[in-house]
């Protein structure tokens, strides 16, 4: 049996699977390049985090999703900081660093996608990234995004409980100590994802009419909810 969380995937599966990795990546530059521009460098450091996927973002997935993203409009190169061409850097192949900025367009894209509350913003692959953005995002939608979420996991919880029960007599001590450890990792969250609901249907406003709750709750690099909640 597999980790929780964890299936066998088919081609067309796995294809799927790549394109939601896609759509989390464009939100996260997307998001990020809203905070503030930055360069090449820095942003695949900053995605990396958010991401958590396990590894490090490679230039090769990062630098196509920015080429998609020009093309289609919604960001743009800021090169006013770059040096102008001499014989040197033609001789070194040595640049400046491009800074990438959001345009109206790339705006108005993460405007859509940070209000959209569908299935797909609870799964694992991009609920860490709309959870980063929860800033941006209406009470309504982060409530309707996290009571997805935690229903999502009671529904996997109950079909593993299930699992475990049928086949603790066929497995190994490693392997149902690993089963026990995602089993419990889920009922973590669980509880987190609880906490945070019941926190989102109590807290005030914040100042300046946002509805952003007053505590904090963040995902560590490794995609683990960690909350710390501000609470008096």
């Amino acid at each position: 049996m597999a980790p929780i969380g964890v299936t066998a995937t088919s081609p067309s599966e796995e294809t799927c699977f790549m394109a939601k990795r896609g759509d989390a990546l464009e939100l996260a530059v997307l998001g990020l390049l809203h905070e503030a521009p930055m360069h090449g460098y820095e942003l695949r450091k900053r995605v990396t985090s958010l991401l958590g996927w396990g590894r490090v973002l490679s230039y090769g997935s990062l630098y196509p999703c920015l080429k998609q993203m020009l093309r289609d409009g919604l960001i743009a190169e800021d090169t006013s900081d770059l040096p102008p061409a001499t014989a040197a850097t033609a001789r070194t192949g040595r640049r400046g660093k491009i800074v990438y900025k959001l345009t109206a367009d790339g705006k108005e894209r993460f405007a859509t996608l940070v209000s959209a509350a569908g299935p797909s913003a609870w799964e694992d692959d991009s609920f860490g990234v709309r959870f980063a953005f929860f800033g941006a995002t209406s009470r309504e939608t982060r409530l309707r995004i996290l009571e997805g979420r935690r229903s999502r996991l009671e529904e996997r919880l109950e079909s593993v409980r299930s699992s475990l029960a049928r086949s603790r007599e066929r497995v190994d001590a490693y392997t149902l100590e690993l089963q026990r450890h995602g089993l419990e990792s889920a009922e973590r969250e669980v509880r987190w994802l609880t906490e945070l609901i019941d926190t989102e249907r109590v807290a005030p406003p914040a100042a300046g009419g946002s509805d952003v709750p007053a505590s904090t709750t963040s995902i560590s690099s490794d995609g683990t909810p960690s909350a710390a909640n501000n609470r008096e």
